[in-house]
């Protein structure tokens, strides 16, 4: 049987793009996003969603990608770590923060990071360090020691309170 004939139809808005697509039954997200609409900032990792570098928000939250079974979304509103940016191509305020504190260091974890600060931040705008600990506890780190993922987050925080 022709692979064609056993795929799945979606439509999926993917950083504000329509995207119209054929998906096989077990392909997973990240690999549709990575290999067919080349969105590469979707990091390929552990393949078992417990490290966070595919993380992405899928109708407003947000999911490891790797595990993510492409076919169970016929559509969807996706939102990748390259539709982070401001349509001026200006930093978002989390990603602003994350420079600003050297939240990151090689950036395998961005994904992870950014995505679980601004699901964080958009619930709690104010998050002690336990509840920013919590929020990035899905995505792993091995360069910074966490402490400066940690100043970032509340300097992101400071500065989503001070946008008008």
């Amino acid at each position: 049987m022709d692979d064609l004939a056993q795929s799945v139809l979606v439509q999926w808005r993917v950083n504000g793009v329509l995207h119209e697509l054929d998906v096989l039954p077990g392909q997973s997200l990240m690999d549709v996003l990575r290999d067919a609409l080349r969105l590469t900032g979707t990091h390929m990792g552990c393949m078992t969603g417990h490290c966070g570098a595919c993380t992405v928000m899928i109708d407003g939250r947000i999911a490891k990608s790797c595990i993510a079974q492409a076919a169970t979304l016929p559509r969807a509103e996706i939102r990748t770590i390259e539709g982070l940016m401001g349509p001026d191509g200006r930093l978002s305020p989390v990603q602003q923060a994350f420079w600003d504190e050297a939240g990151f260091q090689c950036g395998y974890c961005a994904p992870g990071m950014l995505f679980s600060a601004i699901e964080l931040l958009s619930e709690t705008p104010d998050p002690t360090d336990a509840e920013i600990d919590s929020a990035l506890a899905g995505s792993l780190c091995r360069c910074t020691g966490y402490q400066s993922l940690r100043r970032a987050v509340r300097a992101a925080a400071r500065a989503l309170r001070e946008t008008p």
